[in-house]
């Protein structure tokens, strides 16, 4: 408490730094505070509680803001206050105590607030206190929710002027201009998903906790490496049907602008029914599959069953109808629950074995790694969101593209690798030849057919990974062809320099673009106001991570007492 003690004589720079210092010392010594005058030249206050002598009072020094204490009477007779809570211990006052933590933590949560202030003052405040004074905070320090969205139509068009190609559009709503939707692709994204992307896409969807209710979709590919690699993203008012089918229609004006045939996209989501069908209606000529880690992190919800998530995971990565057969039936001979579970979500969603196309190994989207990138930022207003996957964006073709220079490798490093275990393998094969394509590869314990022209292998292994498999190697190798001529062209190392051989550039700083805003305004400049809707309190609604076929929610079965509503493994029932 010494740091709270005040002396006659003692000077502070201004009127406020000695306000705030008396502020400190009330709430630290636990005593309320009656102010009796206070303006900008004089400074008079005692202690609230009746019968207490304790007064102070401090007047500014002539031609000087400095102020200065004149007199401190008696002393404090009246102990500590019985309450936790205190008076002077307003949102203002919490504001500034937590403002230089919220710049160094975003995520700075309302019952850390409260334990800091606790440990440090000894106080209680309300947990509203705190969140309303975290909101303030945020604010004074990255601009108001409702400024983000009135700034955001010139923030768009900073965006395609320091961008060109860029797609970065504003969509309003109702006779105020309500913000309903917004739609972003950088033409770095673009040309690089175009000319060297895997043609894979994952869909998905984060809710974002800033003040007014909204969400994050997202639309990620993958590199020739395997990266994550971000091709669009939009914010809408409210996650549904009709916002995931415009954003699928806002993806195809994109790509149908930027390419003359439009690819053949293997589209990745949590099977989600809005997502589903706005990809049946937008690219209907595209498959679509379930992203498997969310189905069997549903299966491991439902069943409580780690060894039901593993054989899930071996019969998804199957590439023979035996093997995924066997699989399935040791799921059914685990639980014969979760198998009847499985059938309503078709194998050609999920199962590599029975998916039409190439997935080039991946089952699962990256939605969740790009999420990651906005964690920090999905409490602040709108623009300050877009401006996180900015400069993330940025940062990663600027080091990928840097770290890229050195290859020397036909094809990407995890493309690389797997040809060299591929041409290991091979080694230790027999081929056969029965014409100018078609090969028979005996191995150890299997053979296989293998179609160079029709880049084939019985094992599957060649057409769904897009690469040769061992048993394709074995037989390029024998007729002395070139393996890399049989490879996926996107899984080269050209088409990973070409995925980042667009920069992404900077934006100007907010002041500068709002000073060139101010000398072109006019009366049209368009106007948009926050969503109608705020953020509810707690906790927002799970996400439906896989297709809903309007099912009755699933009944356990015990099978040592026949009655429903527990296992096996948890009965209590007497034995017999």
């Amino acid at each position: 408490m010494e740091d709270y003690n005040f002396v006659v004589g003692q000077e502070f720079p201004d009127v406020k730094a000695f306000r705030n210092a008396i502020k400190e010392a009330a709430i630290a010594q636990h005593f309320e505070l009656r102010t009796i005058k206070s303006d900008l030249i004089r400074y008079f206050a005692k202690c609230a509680s009746d019968g207490c002598p304790w007064r102070i009072r401090a007047v500014k020094l002539p031609n000087t803001p400095t102020f200065t204490i004149r007199s401190i009477d008696g002393t404090h007779t009246c102990g500590r206050n019985a309450h936790n809570g205190h008076q002077q211990a307003s949102v203002d006052w919490i504001v500034s105590f937590i403002e230089e933590r919220l710049r160094n933590n975003i995520n700075y949560k309302p019952k850390d607030i409260l334990h800091d202030i606790y440990k440090q003052y000894g106080i209680t405040i309300p947990y509203k206190q705190a969140w309303r004074a975290k909101e303030r905070g945020l604010a004074a320090i990255y601009g108001s929710s409702e400024e983000g969205y009135y700034l955001l139509p010139s923030y768009c068009e900073q965006i395609k002027k320091s961008n060109p190609g860029s797609v970065a559009e504003v969509f309003i709503t109702g006779a105020d201009n309500r913000f309903q939707r917004l739609f972003v692709s950088f033409y770095a994204s673009i040309h690089g998903f175009v000319n060297g992307c895997l043609p894979v896409v994952g869909l998905g969807g984060i809710q974002l906790k800033s003040k007014y209710l909204s969400t994050l979709l997202s639309a990620t590919s993958f590199d020739a490496d395997g990266g994550l690699f971000p091709l669009a993203f939009g914010i809408v008012d409210v996650e549904n049907d009709d916002s995931w089918t415009w954003f699928l229609s806002e993806l195809h004006k994109v790509l149908e602008v930027n390419t003359e045939c439009m690819p053949q996209i293997i589209f990745l989501s949590d099977g989600q029914k809005g997502i589903m069908d706005a990809v049946r209606k937008k690219f209907p000529s595209c498959s679509h599959a379930f992203c498997m880690r969310h189905l069997t992190e549903t299966i491991g919800k439902e069943f409580k069953n780690s060894r039901l998530v593993h054989l899930l995971w071996k019969a998804a990565y199957s590439t023979t109808t035996i093997g995924f057969k066997e699989k399935m039936a040791e799921i059914e001979e685990v639980s014969p629950e979760a198998a009847k579970w499985l059938q309503q979500f078709h194998p050609s969603h999920w199962a590599l074995v029975h998916f039409e196309g190439t997935r080039y190994g991946h089952l699962s989207s990256n939605i969740e790694e790009f999420n990651k990138w906005i964690l920090e930022a999905r409490e602040l207003p709108i623009i300050q969101v877009i401006e996180q996957i900015h400069s993330k964006l940025k940062a990663e073709f600027d080091d990928r593209r840097l770290k890229s220079s050195s290859w020397c490798s036909l094809l990407a490093p995890s493309a690389e690798k797997r040809m060299t275990e591929a041409i290991n393998l091979a080694s230790a094969y027999q081929v056969l030849r029965s014409d100018e394509v078609e090969f028979e590869v005996i191995s150890a314990d299997r053979s296989d057919i293998v179609n160079i022209g029709s880049h084939s292998c019985s094992c599957r292994g060649w057409q769904l990974n897009g690469i040769p498999c061992s048993h394709a190697v074995a037989a390029l190798i024998s007729c002395r062809k070139d393996l890399y001529a049989f490879t996926k062209k996107c899984l080269t190392a050209a088409s990973y320099w070409e995925t980042y051989a667009e920069c992404i550039h900077p934006i100007p700083g907010k002041l500068e673009w709002r000073k060139t805003d101010k000398s072109t305004m006019d009366d049209n400049v368009q106007v948009v106001r926050p969503p109608k809707l705020r953020r509810p309190p707690g906790r927002p609604e799970k996400r439906v991570c896989v297709e809903d076929l309007n099912r009755e929610k699933h009944t356990v079965h015990c099978s040592r007492c026949n009655q429903t509503g527990h296992y096996k493994r948890t009965c209590k029932a007497e034995d017999l």
